[in-house]
């Protein structure tokens, strides 16, 4: 099978006044022709920081990425050609020109031709929905339009290959599950793009991806399809509590030495999802280190997800160190 992408030990360490940050540690995989491979991790993972050194906007300290069959090192326009950069948020685009104007601009830096410019613009309207706004201001769209015209722009120059990068971030659900449908059907199913998604949402990884690599602080630390992840907990079970308001994750703090426990709070509720066996004999310990400390609202067991794979396999949470309000985390995103 051709690959799309060869990653070859690929590391980028940033200085800091405390010393250095290896945001990317000797990260090597391959990903295959018209394949959606995603990498599914928390903020602070260096997914960011990996998409940057692929699509040449970050040098890297040592290794290299070949992209459809080009260096990133030593023929990084030709790397430029054969991709489309599509990054969550708004910052792609020049707010105060028109829809159609963006396009125009980008095109004409990819160097597309102006008559198959013009078709390729009224293609992507029209594929995008966005033909009524096309001299609407962008600064005027919504941030699902935004997003829609963003997609449009990384394919103006229609790249064999798509570099998302956490392509729903604050988006409602009708527009993420829009993006998601967009991504699989169109992008990848029908117009054969091979595609390098990166994220921290569990569904969206499990929904689109063909194999998926867990990411944790620079690091790949496996890769699979879900189901071979999956496989990874064998015959353990989830038990799950849920809370009302937040618990103190200190309160655990030796318990998950021993045990793989996945601590979340969600619209006010802790949930407590332990990895195990023998579920049934955890409960005594779990409720005696919360009792007086929060209300019980249920007791489930259930099945385990990729995210009980992820903490059983990092430590993590997917959600460790983001805040889903600012759409930003704690930490700094490499």
């Amino acid at each position: 099978m051709e690959k799309g992408i060869i990653i070859k030990n690929l590391t980028k360490i940033f200085k800091k006044r405390k010393g250095e940050v290896r945001a990317v540690d000797c990260v090597h995989f391959e990903i295959n022709e018209g394949e959606i491979f995603g990498l599914l991790g928390p903020n602070g993972a260096g997914k960011t920081t990996l998409i940057k050194c692929i699509s040449t906007l970050l040098i890297p300290d040592n290794g290299t990425a070949i992209v459809g069959g080009y260096d990133v090192l030593k023929d990084s326009l030709n790397v430029r050609r054969k991709i489309g950069l599509l990054t969550g948020g708004e910052r792609s685009l020049y707010w105060k020109l028109s829809v159609l104007d963006n396009l125009n601009y980008f095109g004409a830096l990819y160097g597309v031709p102006k008559m198959e410019l013009k078709e390729r613009i009224e293609f992507l309207l029209n594929l995008m929905d966005l033909k009524d706004k096309a001299n609407e201001r962008v600064e005027r769209l919504s941030s699902g339009m935004k997003q829609k015209l963003s997609i449009a722009r990384a394919l103006i120059h229609n790249p064999p290959i798509l570099l998302i990068d956490e392509p729903t971030i604050g988006l409602d659900p009708y527009f993420a599950r829009f993006i998601r449908n967009f991504i699989k059907e169109e992008l990848n199913e029908k117009l054969k793009k091979t595609i390098l998604l990166t994220t921290h949402y569990m569904d969206e990884a499990e929904e689109l991806c063909h194999r998926i690599g867990f990411m944790s602080n620079g690091k790949i630390v496996k890769i699979g399809t879900t189901d071979e992840l999956k496989r990874i907990l064998g015959k353990e079970n989830i038990l799950e509590i849920k809370c009302i308001g937040n618990v103190d994750k200190e309160i655990f703090k030796d318990f998950i030495e021993i045990n793989k426990v996945n601590i979340s709070n969600v619209d006010g509720f802790t949930y407590i999802r332990i990895n195990t066996e023998k579920p049934e004999s955890l409960l005594n310990s779990i409720i005696e280190r919360i009792s007086g400390k929060t209300k019980i609202l249920g007791i489930n067991f259930s099945e385990f997800t990729l995210e009980d794979v992820f903490v059983y396999m990092t430590g993590q949470s997917l959600k460790e160190g983001y805040d889903e309000d600012n759409n930003r985390g704690d930490k700094e995103e490499f």
